[in-house]
């Protein structure tokens, strides 16, 4: 099922999300219904916070990415960044490693932001799989930096965080105008809720 995407000003976004204790078929659904989202939406990875639900989840996609290189070692085993996508990480932790670079970053929850996030070359994360499996995994290149950027999500981070002042400065009317769009829809659809609830 595709789910609305939530967008900056929404609190959610900034929840640390609540550590998975059972994969149950609840959280394979979502984990079903993220990719589908995410997908829908050209969008490289998604974080449960994005779809509204603050648990530690989040799904991946690099496959369609051609111009930014990605390499991945699962299980200490080298693999085809494309043959292992979509991933879904279930209660990740990071380790980050390598040379910090520049790179662009975008978000679905920012529509049409851009910004240059410094973010560290390779990392090294260790999560659990839909069937309760513990892997780990050694990505480097635009993988590295998606993971990075959703592992962030999970503890309630957003990439402007990471920009420079200048860089979210040149940015802050967009940002408040964002903000106040989302706030105004929250605000209807909390109209319209308690209108079918009456």
């Amino acid at each position: 099922m595709i789910l609305p995407i939530l967008q900056y000003g929404d609190p959610i976004l900034r929840a640390k999300g609540k550590r998975i204790e059972q994969i149950d078929d609840r959280i394979r659904e979502l984990a079903a219904s993220m990719i589908e989202t995410m997908h829908a939406a050209h969008g490289v990875g998604l974080a449960a916070q994005q779809i509204g639900e603050a648990l530690q989840v989040t799904v991946l996609d690099v496959s369609a990415v051609e111009d930014r290189p990605s390499t991945l070692k699962l299980n200490g085993q080298d693999t085809g960044p494309k043959t292992a996508m979509p991933l879904v990480l279930i209660n990740p932790e990071i380790e980050l490693t390598g040379e910090i670079e520049l790179g662009v970053e975008g978000c679905l929850s920012f529509p049409e932001i851009t910004g240059d996030i410094e973010r560290a070359q390779s990392v090294t994360i260790r999560a659990q799989t839909l069937e309760g499996d513990t892997i780990q995994i050694e990505a480097s290149g635009f993988l590295a930096r998606a993971i990075q950027h959703e592992a962030d999500h999970l503890n309630g981070i957003l990439f402007i965080d990471r920009m420079r002042s200048a860089a979210k400065a040149a940015l802050s009317s967009r940002l408040k105008r964002l903000q106040k769009e989302t706030k105004r829809g929250t605000r209807h659809q909390e109209a319209l809720v308690s209108e079918t609830t009456l």
